[in-house]
């Protein structure tokens, strides 16, 4: 299963449509959102995709919660199952115990993969470019005996780039 994720993206809408439309472009079955997701108008964005997904609050989305039966919005940390794999979701890296197989998390708007005896840590970045003048979003593909992680980076006004993969095995359960 692919899974698309992305985080931080603020008030730039149009930044998290391009990224969302790349990702679906991808092959991705879900979409993952890390928080500080700001505007409604990005809740909209994923509803609409056409695939399922799942948004965590960040600490800037206190105002979004009067949307929360609108929309699949989480509170952190949220754990949940897909693709027979076992997630943590947060915003902030505050829950980092290894309880889960993928621990997804945002905030720090910095790209991070770490795999920790059979946990995998991802941060996929910000899309907002607001750290650095450039987008960025994972795609996480899960397979029977592996998981593989790719990086993209978008600079202002280009298309998606692939920057790095990363592979682990998985541990057999």
């Amino acid at each position: 299963m692919k899974i698309g994720i992305l985080s931080d993206t603020h008030t730039k809408v149009n930044l998290t449509k391009i990224t969302i439309d790349f990702l679906l472009n991808e092959g991705v079955e879900f979409l993952i959102h890390a928080g500080d997701i700001v505007e409604v108008a990005t809740l909209e964005l994923l509803a609409n995709s056409g695939v399922r997904y799942v948004a965590v609050y960040g600490n800037n989305d206190a105002h979004l919660v009067q949307y929360h039966n609108n929309y699949n919005l989480v509170q952190e940390p949220h754990y949940f199952k897909l693709a027979h794999t076992t997630f943590k979701l947060m915003h902030l890296p505050f829950y980092m115990t290894p309880d889960a197989e993928i621990i997804i998390f945002g905030h720090t708007h910095t790209f991070e993969v770490e795999f920790r005896k059979g946990t995998l840590y991802l941060n996929p970045g910000e899309v907002c470019a607001r750290s650095k003048p450039l987008s960025e979003c994972a795609i996480l593909e899960i397979k029977e005996k592996e998981l593989r992680v790719d990086y993209f980076t978008r600079k202002k006004e280009k298309k998606y780039k692939h920057k790095e993969q990363f592979s682990y095995k998985r541990r057999m359960r």
